[in-house]
């Protein structure tokens, strides 16, 4: 049996209401939120933060590859998948390769994943740009989302069972975007819905035909896709239940993209039962259609941080900064010179620091050195140290400052000394956070996120954040 073992969704902490377009622009927006990725935040950094959380609800599990889709990768030509496979630690016989380019290579990853072997890492993570007041910008949304596949065995049980599915492919130019442009294009969109309904429908009855099922027998229906007009009309004539249909999240997140099927349906198996069959169906320069069914094993599986806590715990971020953050506005920076671009030697040398945030740990005394040395700061032992991770290791803020002078792309930064658990001191800048709010006493955890960019090198590497709030007590909690 073949599935999957577990996944994650990653949802950005901000929230742009589409409201405020409006009443900046006077037209656009609409009703609901979409997500919005922080200024330090890329397909990267989101991808790595839906594979950690995936990963830690999957504790016996080891991945022999890592398969990373977006339509919006931070590099063309070099591999993107590399630094996530550098910040989760993974070794260097785990291969790591990019599906990139189009809006169908995050579900084509899945789909080849589980019809594969091995253990796979699945890493879907999507951008979304519109220009201000447009469709694109409202409906659009950030976010990211990872699932592990593997064989059914005593260290990955699979929760989820993979039953079959169905492809459909038809070269129409519905949605488009040159090499070096922000804007997607669209045509006109009763043509779209023309040619999508149909392959739709054809492809799920296809898929529920191989799998020996009715639509009847099918629990939980996810429809993807971003032609919105298309996925509502094929939700309507794929003869399910209504009560089967599940939250696209356009309303709280929007359409992340290639990573949309992958986001939803982490969110779908947060929420399933044991016994469930899920269909998952996304449009996209043809159709494709996935079907799973929960296991006995969905019953023990915990997931880390469920992406409907997230959707809860946001915080509002104002339009004119979200322009900002977009390159849509030129704010005046800082008057301080801009960063250089950082040294690949110097980051290939660091690169458990840097991407892995190890440090080191001192076998005599115990002391955790951030960054890692070579001398022991108790006792003074020379090259008697061993490998510290930290990146999943809460801390408590002992002081904070406010800097306003400092180059950001968002200013003001601020900064925090930070005491691990278990030993282990680090100034830190932190982020997804009010400067005001910061205060001795809080906790915080360990984020991947890009400082700066500077001839097109991204300069990677770890912040802190607000532990956030436990989520809302779920109906079995509260009886």
């Amino acid at each position: 049996m073949r599935g999957i073992v577990s996944s994650g969704g990653y949802v950005p902490y901000r929230r742009l209401q589409r409201s405020a377009v409006a009443g900046l622009l006077g037209s656009g927006g609409g009703k609901g939120t979409r997500s919005v990725a922080s200024h330090d935040e890329d397909t990267t950094t989101m991808g790595v933060e839906a594979a950690r959380l995936a990963l830690r609800s999957a504790p016996g599990a080891a991945p022999t590859s890592l398969w990373f889709a977006t339509a919006s990768p931070a590099y063309l030509d070099k591999t993107n998948a590399t630094a996530v496979h550098a910040a989760l630690r993974l070794p260097g016989e785990v291969s790591a390769l990019d599906f990139g380019g189009a809006l169908r290579s995050g579900i084509g990853a899945l789909g080849a994943a589980l019809a594969g072997g091995g253990t796979t890492l699945v890493v879907l993570s999507d951008q979304r740009d519109g220009l201000p007041g447009g469709g694109d910008e409202s409906a659009g949304g950030d976010g990211a989302a990872a699932l592990l596949v593997a064989e059914d065995g005593p260290g990955s049980p699979v929760m989820a069972e993979y039953l079959g599915g169905a492809s459909a492919t038809d070269e129409f130019v519905d949605r488009w975007r040159a090499p070096g442009d922000r804007r997607s294009k669209s045509w006109e969109e009763r043509f779209g819905e023309t040619r999508y309904v149909p392959l739709g429908r054809s492809t799920f009855d296809r898929a529920l035909k191989d799998a020996g099922l009715t639509p009847e027998g099918v629990d939980r229906v996810i429809v993807t896709g971003m032609h919105l007009r298309a996925n509502k009309a094929l939700a309507g004539k794929l003869g399910v239940a209504p009560e089967a249909l599940a939250d696209d999240l356009a309303a709280t997140v929007g359409q992340t993209g290639a990573a949309h099927p992958g986001l939803v349906l982490a969110a779908v198996l947060e929420t399933s039962r044991p016994g469930q069959v899920i269909a998952l169906v996304h449009l996209a320069d043809g159709a494709e259609v996935l079907l799973l069914r929960t296991t006995p094993a969905r019953a023990d599986w915990e997931p880390t941080r469920p992406v409907a806590d997230q959707i809860a715990a946001a915080a509002d971020l104002p339009y004119g900064k979200f322009l900002a953050w977009r390159g849509m506005l030129t704010p005046e920076p800082p008057r301080r010179p801009e960063p250089q671009r950082v040294s690949t030697p110097a980051a290939w040398r660091a690169e458990d620091w840097k991407y892995g945030f190890v440090g080191s740990r001192d076998r005599s005394s115990g002391a955790v050195h951030l960054p890692p040395s070579r001398v022991s700061m108790e006792g003074g032992a020379v090259d008697e140290m061993e490998p510290a991770p930290m990146a999943d290791v809460q801390g408590t803020i002992v002081t904070s400052t406010i800097d306003r002078l400092a180059y950001s792309p968002s200013p003001p930064i601020v900064f925090a000394v930070v005491d691990f658990d278990g030993g282990g001191r680090f100034p830190v800048e932190m982020t997804d956070v009010e400067a005001e709010a910061v205060a001795i006493g809080d906790r915080v955890e360990m984020t991947f996120r890009r400082l700066y960019s500077a001839d097109g090198i991204h300069d990677y590497f770890w912040k802190a954040r607000p532990v956030p709030a436990a989520g809302p007590p779920t109906a079995e909690e509260t009886g």
